[in-house]
């Protein structure tokens, strides 16, 4: 029987039997006479087990099968290296690998790069996945060209291509910068954008965007004020959190009785960073649990911050933990965005050792550990002697916390 390729393949009896074949006519092609012995070989197949090495299956394989599995794959992806080790396996692999399809399809892990791991390959593979449309490629190259390269105009750009595509993340990044006008100057502020960009992304459920959109209702920052409904989203941001925790417990199997038990904090103690919390062989969370909904005497983990995040942290940890004269990154340990111009982030008024991109960093990062480091200054004053506070935040979400925020 033949292929459409023209392959011929062996009978099924003579490959698995081993059955000794005399071909019909070999007495003529070969010149045997009546009275020499008969001369009996095994065939040798094409596929059988002496050749199957030799032979290559996946070339039978249709194109648009390899890339249906390939995009499953990128989609699953929880590593770069799961996809670049598909890119590193043979020639044809890796010319489907870069389909658009393909790259169109990875998740947000697949470009979890390192900061010690970048390169120029590794900008132009981000490049090549945010120009076939991948919006997760869009949002991480659009923060590590913002706030890394300082390519203002072309991050802002392609994070503004991921919210268009309704991207929760871009949509609050977003908001942020419009928060500070970072990239600008003070006046370059437009807090009823920002406003609009959080209701976006609070609409899409980004936890961060419900929180930060509770504390602008409740104090006035860019919208009307309504303390009542901001403090419904600020409910809604802790109910959301809780789901996403339990959601993501129980796909690694992580028993979280002892995070719903009724246990009320008074002083909520600092909790190590969550990458430090691994669960042991009983699927246990080691380590001391993160207040994060003190409120409702739940104890949880801190949730897992976006790979760009990520990325920032490391990017400036390996330059001094500064970026750049006079500037200061947001304290709170899941963010690692930079100030873009002097006094851009807003300190703590109350002892004024840290600051916060936003609310929503700073309520989280008080609940972490600030507000056990927290101590009242006498005095404090910036690196210019201008002790003035412009803008003050009181944490709502905390149930009359003390702690308050003020711009540089």
């Amino acid at each position: 029987m033949r292929t459409k390729r023209g392959l011929c393949y062996p009978r099924v009896v003579d490959v698995c039997l081993g059955q000794r074949v005399v071909p019909v006519n070999d007495k003529k092609r070969r010149g045997f006479s009546s009275g020499e012995p008969k001369t009996t070989y095994r065939k040798k197949a094409r596929f059988s087990p002496d050749v199957a090495g030799k032979s290559d299956l996946f070339d039978a394989l249709p194109d648009d099968l390899v890339v249906s599995i390939l995009c499953k794959l990128s989609s699953t992806a929880r590593c770069p290296s799961d996809f670049v080790n598909v890119l590193i396996t043979c020639k044809r692999m890796n010319g489907l690998a870069l389909n658009s399809l393909v790259l169109s399809k990875a998740s947000k892990k697949t470009f979890a790069i390192k900061a010690n791991n970048w390169s120029e390959s590794a900008h132009r593979f981000l490049k090549l996945c945010a120009d076939a449309g991948n919006v997760e490629a869009c949002y991480t190259l659009g923060m590590i060209r913002f706030y890394c390269l300082q390519n203002r105009g072309s991050g802002a750009s392609l994070m503004a291509k991921a919210a268009i595509s309704s991207h929760a993340q871009a949509l609050y990044s977003l908001a942020v910068i419009q928060f500070n006008g970072s990239g600008g100057s003070k006046n370059d502020k437009d807090l009823r954008a920002g406003v609009a960009l959080c209701a976006r992304a609070a609409f899409l459920g980004h936890i961060d965007a419900l929180r930060e959109l509770g504390h602008c209702l409740q104090d006035g920052y860019g919208v009307r004020q309504n303390i009542a409904e901001g403090r419904r989203f600020l409910v809604q941001a802790n109910a959301r959190e809780l789901a996403a925790v339990l959601s993501s417990a129980a796909c690694q199997g992580i028993s979280t009785r002892s995070w719903l038990t009724w246990n009320p904090l008074s002083q909520p103690h600092p909790a190590p960073h969550p990458r430090n919390q691994n669960p042991n062989h009983n699927g246990h969370v080691t380590g001391i649990g993160c207040p994060l909904l003190s409120d409702f005497g739940c104890n949880v983990p801190a949730p897992e911050a976006h790979p760009a995040s990520r990325f920032l942290a490391e990017w400036f940890a390996a330059r001094g933990g500064t970026p750049g004269p006079g500037l200061r990154l947001c304290s709170h340990v899941g963010c690692g965005r930079p100030e873009t111009r002097r006094h851009e982030f807003r300190r703590c008024s109350v002892c004024g050792a840290v600051n916060y991109c936003s609310r929503a960093c700073q309520a989280l990062d008080w609940k972490l550990r600030h507000k056990a480091d927290c101590a009242p200054a006498e005095r404090w004053l910036d690196e210019e002697g201008n002790g003035d506070v412009d803008v003050d935040l009181n944490d709502a979400e905390g149930g009359g916390e003390d702690n308050v925020v003020a711009d540089s």
